[in-house]
């Protein structure tokens, strides 16, 4: 299967890195084939609702999404979703790839992909992660992507704060059973 691990974290050597090394190996071990995409540093623009692509492209603004990244995502099986929560929310960087769905939002959503999320957040409450669950949970009943799994991991503000928990190890364990 081919996976595409999409990064939305401006710290290289981060918390979620950690956990999306710690899935890439584990898929990898199954014979999966990965991309990486880190989307910091990219020039990915946001939707800027002209509907010019009338939901089914091209997008007018020729920037990495159009040139790059949306021919990734439609030769993908799996999007795997990596990501710092920001003030209870997906970071800028993430969320302004999934509104660029939009341009090819049919195509994309009729070949049901398989998706993971992988998360960490400072904080280890409850309500941390409410928002970014419900809106990972929405899209994926949109579009419809098939949920294969998803790490909320509380607690890992520092990497080293990361490697003390248990999120690694299920990461790892996520991407085995993939």
């Amino acid at each position: 299967m081919k996976i595409l691990v999409l990064k939305s974290s401006g710290n290289k050597n981060g918390s979620s890195t950690i956990l999306a090394r710690e899935f890439i190996r584990g898929a990898q071990e199954k014979g999966h084939l990965i991309t990486e995409y880190d989307l910091c540093g990219k020039d990915i623009r946001p939707c800027i609702g002209c509907n010019a692509c009338e939901m089914s492209g091209p997008c007018i603004q020729k920037d990495d999404f159009e040139l790059e990244l949306k021919g990734m995502l439609l030769d993908t099986d799996m999007i795997v979703f990596v990501m710092p929560v920001y003030y209870y929310n997906w970071p800028a960087q993430l969320k302004t790839v999934v509104d660029r769905f939009y341009s090819f939002t049919m195509e994309l959503g009729s070949m049901h992909k398989k998706t993971v999320m992988l998360a960490v957040a400072w904080d280890n409450t409850e309500e941390v992660f409410k928002i970014t669950k419900t809106y990972y949970e929405t899209l994926c009943k949109y579009k419809p992507f098939k949920d294969c799994g998803a790490i909320y991991g509380g607690g890992c503000g520092t990497p080293e704060m990361t490697r003390r928990t248990t999120y690694p190890q299920k990461a790892y364990e996520l991407g085995r059973s993939i």
